[in-house]
């Protein structure tokens, strides 16, 4: 039974097809070996027979750990989604924005009233000098951004909610 991440607010399957002599994985069906290089959260991937510098912060959120992974210049959010989680029914996470780990606002992208699909960036956030985009986790319209350019928060706070576009 593959496992289900969410990479940037997408959802993607994953099984481990081998863990040794090098861990192979499939992703949506695709098979990747991946060679670990990595000290202290800085190092590098060899995906493929390709090298991929990288850099980790993980983040654990009561039964829930969240990775954080900056490759290629680009930061992405990876979560293991608990598969009682998955079938229990509940969207509200779905509503709103919240802030991963305790930090800064560096950018607002997106206005209450704007228009956002999934995926779409609506708020930079900074915290260990490690500056992350937040996503729209799903598509709808922002009801309301609570911070501004320069505004601190704490973990877990709102940090924007969404409401679903007319027609939805």
């Amino acid at each position: 039974m593959p496992l289900h991440l969410t990479l940037d607010g997408e959802t993607h399957a994953i099984e481990i097809v081998r863990r040794k002599p090098r861990l192979v994985l499939e992703v949506d069906g695709r098979r990747y070996e991946v060679v670990e290089d990595v000290d202290q959260g800085v190092g590098s991937l060899v995906v493929d027979g390709a090298r991929v510098a990288v850099a980790r912060a993980v983040v654990e959120e009561g039964p829930r750990e969240t990775c954080f992974v900056r490759i290629e210049g680009r930061t992405h959010e990876i979560g293991l989604i608990d598969p009682r989680e998955e079938t229990a029914g509940r969207d509200s996470s779905r509503d709103e924005i919240h802030a991963p780990m305790p930090g800064a606002v560096v950018t607002v992208h997106r206005r209450a009233g704007e228009a956002v699909a999934r995926g779409e960036t609506v708020v930079t956030i900074e915290s260990m000098k490690l500056q992350t985009a937040l996503a729209a986790p799903r598509d709808g319209v922002l009801a309301e951004v609570l911070k501004s350019a320069g505004d601190t928060f704490d973990k877990d706070a709102v940090l924007a909610r969404l409401v679903p576009a007319d027609g939805d």
